[in-house]
């Protein structure tokens, strides 16, 4: 992930910009283009985000979203997964869900395509944990590795069947080996 733009700008000029396909997110003064979403890594977002809104959304503990930007921090930031605990969700008057998110995910989930940079993916899941993320999750599907940041913690490296901690407001019990079970897809019998 290498900067689109050489000079540098204020986090307002650039939430004023038009928004990219896919994704440009705002670190230390400058857009940084996310790589276009592959297979393996629109399917894991997309299962994620199932997984946990499926135990989470009907009782109003969290809801997931798929690369929502977040904003906070003199960052704006675009997580393959945010996900948010049900009283952070910012609502409108309508009761709707507002289309800007100026705060920190709960828990922010990366999956690493082959084109990005690791590090600056780490650096966004240490940001997010600073100012008050609870839980980070980068996902290598190469490697069929998670490693899971808690704040203020070593990462922790999971493998297998080793089940993968979520946050406390979650009731979801899944393994590394469960997670990347997902890239074959099964066909359903009726």
């Amino acid at each position: 992930m290498t900067p689109t733009l050489h000079k540098s700008i204020s986090l307002a000029e650039f939430l004023k910009l038009p928004e990219t396909e896919p994704a440009s997110e705002f670190i230390d003064g400058r857009i940084y283009q996310k790589p276009m979403p592959q297979g393996k890594h629109s399917r894991l977002q997309l299962k994620l985000c199932n997984a946990i809104s499926q135990i989470a959304e009907e009782q109003e503990i969290a809801l997931a979203f798929p690369e929502l930007r977040c904003t906070f921090g003199g960052r704006s930031i675009v997580p393959d997964v945010s996900v948010f605990a049900w009283e952070r969700i910012p609502f409108d008057a309508n009761g709707e869900i507002e289309n800007t998110f100026g705060i920190y995910p709960d828990w922010t989930i990366e999956i690493l395509s082959s084109e990005q940079n690791t590090t600056k993916v780490i650096i966004n899941i240490l940001h997010c944990l600073k100012h008050g993320t609870r839980l980070g999750w980068l996902i290598d599907p190469d490697e069929r590795l998670i490693l899971v940041f808690l704040p203020g913690q070593q990462p922790i490296e999971m493998t297998g069947d080793e089940v993968l901690p979520v946050p406390e407001f979650l009731q979801l019990n899944l393994t590394v080996t469960q997670v990347f079970a997902w890239l074959k897809p099964t066909k359903i019998n009726s």
